[in-house]
């Protein structure tokens, strides 16, 4: 499958098998993010990858998020806001580089789906992420138990435009 047809094809992946996904599968999926383009090349990013299940239990409370605790793995992207060149950009360069990850882990047969749902003092207090570092978004993976279909979408003529607005 082409990297266009693994983007294509993915779906957000709510309900997961009861199955580790192995270290290589997962240092991969890391290594994905690493290599992300950013800002200056700041790498303004640090990942918080959750194993415990009593951890991603605590995570699991929101009216959009109980599944975090039935995934393998929930990574915690942070960026760096200590500085006022990381505090403009450390959330889109984060965002890429949690991007890479879901892409690189669809096309290595893992799902995921980005979790917006979070209290973001609540996830800092648990996990002891500092004042100077921001939680951007949590995102979960894990062997789907699930293929949900596809959903509709705009047509591009009507969210795109050349040139003018």
């Amino acid at each position: 499958m082409s990297l266009v047809d693994v983007m294509l094809s993915r779906r957000s992946i709510r309900r997961y098998e009861n199955k580790n996904v192995p270290e290589d599968i997962l240092k991969r999926i890391l290594e994905a993010g690493r290599q992300a383009p950013s800002a200056g090349n700041r790498q303004p990013w640090h990942f918080i990858v959750l194993t415990d299940d009593e951890i991603k239990e605590k995570l699991s409370h929101g009216r959009w998020n109980s599944f975090v605790k039935d995934s393998a793995f929930t990574i915690v992207g942070c960026g760096y806001i200590g500085d006022s060149y990381s505090l403009r950009w450390s959330t889109i360069d984060t965002t890429i580089a949690l991007q890479n990850m879901v892409i690189a882990a669809w096309a290595l047969g893992v799902g995921s789906c980005w979790v917006g749902d979070f209290q973001e003092e609540e996830v800092k207090r648990l996990l002891n992420i500092p004042d100077d570092w921001k939680v951007i978004a949590l995102v979960t993976f894990g062997y789907p138990a699930e293929q949900p279909m596809g959903r509709s979408k705009k047509t591009l003529d009507e969210i795109v435009n050349f040139n003018k607005s």
